[in-house]
């Protein structure tokens, strides 16, 4: 029992540094019971009760003024079903150990997205996602979920076994109750290849159908306050293995995109008048190139540039029109946008919340330096979003709330009437989920 009754407790901080807690008492189960009893403890003491993964939500959907749950010790793969084509994880895992494990295994996630720092619980429970023509977020990869619920009983749910506990927990942002383990469909590793080469925002968005409908995986950055984007095309291969070189790699991946990129984004923050000659340069920085590789080294990207982020799924027939309203605005506007933007696909799914529920989507993912004002870039970007119904990641910042989510998601009711029933006592609640679920 010793390792559940941490009384440590201090300040919590998420990875973007932007969201602040302070536990009333912080615990790090080691086993699914000890979990239950960790639930049932903050009960008699009426506290609430939050798991956090890594933090790396930009909303304070994890923040608490009750138990923060450590998930550090409930980590590791329980077991492997070769012939059913799954993994059973432990829900505290990252994903970068899960990633590494499975290729040990000869086994490949089918989509992930472009970081692995999370943990498996918190990236889906906030429907983190990649991009796929026809492979969604890496929630819709779940086929089981084991889920310790307000009482500290144990539910384990799939689609036959309390499958409409199953339809909403997989993204359940941390409302239903602790995920303690997650079920993923796998499949035997394959190789992709990757094509990155630089286009013109013109040639994207007019050829945008075409590259989503011709490539398995497409996704592109636009860097503001210039007319260039940076491609990027990941289809299956049969091989040959061809790596990026290790010198050109840390060239281009830590050089380039982490270290350059962190002295401009300073030097932006300071002088935010040289943003647009910085943007201009770093857009033109990336050269075309190809790469065969096993998917984690394709999907993901080391990330060590700190900043926050807004992301919205519009339906994806919306697209290039949004994409398009939101150039006009920074155009037009005294904005000093550093960052690139994002765009990503994915397609429809049936989870209750997933931002991809019930319509192919695509993503548009705005961003700023940490340490650089954000409020206003955000706030006009939100307002082109929400008129093209617009839905926003749940781990990331956005100031919608239950009046307008229910609007936006068709079965936004039948999340909360299951919140009631679970949860009746908002033992899994906080201020965040207040505002996006409702009283």
């Amino acid at each position: 029992m010793s390792s559940t009754v941490s009384g440590k407790s201090g300040t919590w901080r998420n990875w973007a540094g932007n969201v602040t807690a302070r536990p009333a008492r912080e615990v790090s189960p080691a086993s699914v019971e000890e979990l239950s009893d960790v639930v049932r403890r903050a009960a008699e003491d009426g506290l609430r009760v939050k798991p956090v993964g890594t933090g790396h939500s930009f909303t304070a959907v994890a923040a608490t003024d009750g138990v923060l749950v450590r998930p550090d010790l409930l980590t590791g793969i329980r077991r492997i079903d070769r012939e059913g084509g799954t993994v059973t994880v432990e829900a505290g895992t990252p994903l970068k150990r899960l990633n590494v494990a499975l290729a040990r295994e000869g086994l490949s996630l089918t989509n992930m997205g472009d970081i692995m720092e999370q943990t498996v619980s918190g990236a889906t429970s906030t429907g983190t996602h990649g991009t796929g023509r026809d492979s969604a977020s890496i929630a819709a990869q779940i086929k089981g979920l084991e889920l310790v619920t307000a009482d500290g009983s144990v539910l384990t749910c799939s689609e036959k076994e309390n499958p409409e506990v199953f339809a909403a927990a997989r993204t359940g942002l941390g409302a239903l109750g602790v995920i303690s383990a997650i079920t993923f469909a796998v499949e035997p590793i394959f190789l992709l290849s990757a094509r990155e080469e630089p286009m013109s925002f013109d040639e994207v968005t007019n050829s945008f159908d075409e590259l989503v409908t011709e490539n398995e995986h497409f996704e592109f950055y636009w860097f503001p306050h210039t007319g260039n984007c940076n491609t990027k095309r990941n289809n299956r291969s049969a091989g040959p293995e061809r790596p990026v070189g290790a010198l050109r790699g840390f060239f281009e991946d830590e050089f380039l995109s982490n270290g350059v990129f962190q002295v401009a984004s300073q030097v932006g923050r300071a002088v935010p008048a040289t943003i647009p000659a910085i943007a201009r340069i770093s857009s033109r920085a990336l050269s075309a190139r190809t790469y065969t590789d096993i998917p984690y080294k394709v999907f993901t990207s080391p990330r060590r540039v700190r900043f926050t982020e807004m992301e919205y799924a519009v339906p994806r027939a919306a697209l290039v029109e949004t994409l398009r309203e939101l150039k006009a605005m920074v155009d037009r506007s005294r904005l000093r946008v550093s960052f690139p933007v994002e765009v990503r696909t994915a397609p429809a799914d049936d989870i209750t919340l997933s931002t991809a529920s019930g319509r192919d989507s695509a993503y548009i993912a705005v961003h700023m330096f940490r340490g650089t004002p954000y409020q206003a870039y955000f706030s006009a970007a939100e307002h082109i979003f929400t008129a093209h119904e617009g839905r926003p990641h749940w781990g990331k910042v956005h100031t919608r709330d239950a009046e307008y989510l229910a609007g936006a998601y068709p079965r936004f009711g039948e999340f909360t009437e299951l919140r009631d029933r679970l949860d009746p006592e908002r033992r899994f609640g906080n201020d965040y989920l207040r505002r996006v679920l409702g009283a």
